[in-house]
């Protein structure tokens, strides 16, 4: 049987081995996985109640994080979507032009939202442009290397019948190819929406604004019923993007 193969048992030793490590490495520790009921001690005594006064300024500073996160990734997609076809193999105009364009977006990829920020908000400032130029570099970079693997696994059937009626070779991959993977691509698409909703909270602490920079507000000053909340906030809006991402893949699909 394939489970009881000799080279399984060394992938299992190899994994148990760098597990061990990594608990080691992040200190990792049973003694305080019992000690998180004074977590929900300081929450329940310090977090509660919430200061409901604050929802609606809190509303207005989830607008600005949802326009960080929703230009910056929108406009992201459209850089990627042409960019992933130069990146994919099977759709690269020469190899030379693959490598390069490959290249960049692992470059661009491999550099952290946060890293992104810190350098704009100390060329450009404190505020939301900062921020928006961080996830748009990052998101079209993660979503141009996703676009092109789903060019890369689609299927050449369409494509051989697009040249048989005389199509060019690029009206043909685009008429073959995206309506294929079009479902894939909004799933990506929502998905890193949401991830850039969350990171824009993050780099609202840096001075990117919106809720992240209300919610370090609060927690500089201490004021853990306003923090409370603010993560209420947060945890609504991730839930209702969510949903709507649903609904439209749905609709799509």
């Amino acid at each position: 049987m394939v489970w009881f193969r000799k080279r399984i048992f060394i992938y299992a030793g190899i994994i148990a081995v760098l597990l061990v490590l990594s608990a080691r490495g992040s200190e990792f520790s049973l003694i305080g996985l019992f000690q998180l009921g004074n977590t929900w001690e300081m929450l329940s005594n310090r977090f509660w109640p919430p200061r409901w006064d604050l929802v609606p300024y809190l509303l207005q500073q989830s607008l600005i994080t949802l326009s960080i996160a929703f230009f910056g990734t929108f406009t992201a997609l459209l850089i990627a979507l042409p960019l992933s076809f130069m990146a994919a193999e099977n759709t690269s105009r020469s190899v030379g032009s693959f490598y390069m364009v490959r290249s960049l977006l692992s470059l661009f990829r491999s550099v952290p939202e946060i890293v992104f920020g810190l350098i704009f908000v100390v060329s450009l400032g404190l505020g939301p442009f900062a921020a928006l130029l961080a996830i748009f570099l990052h998101n079209a970079s993660v979503l141009g290397k996703l676009i092109a693997e789903l060019v890369e696994s689609s299927d050449k059937g369409p494509q051989e019948a697009m040249s048989s009626v005389g199509a060019g070779r690029r009206t043909g991959q685009l008429f073959a190819i995206l309506p294929q993977i079009w479902p894939n691509v909004l799933s990506q698409y929502f998905y890193r929406f949401e991830v850039a909703i969350r990171t824009s909270l993050v780099l609202g602490m840096i001075g990117g604004g919106g809720l992240g920079q209300s919610l370090m507000n609060y927690y500089n000053s201490l004021a853990y019923e306003s923090m409370a909340t603010a993560i209420i906030i947060i945890m609504v809006l991730v839930i209702i993007v969510d949903v709507s991402g649903g609904i439209v893949r749905k609709r799509v699909i």
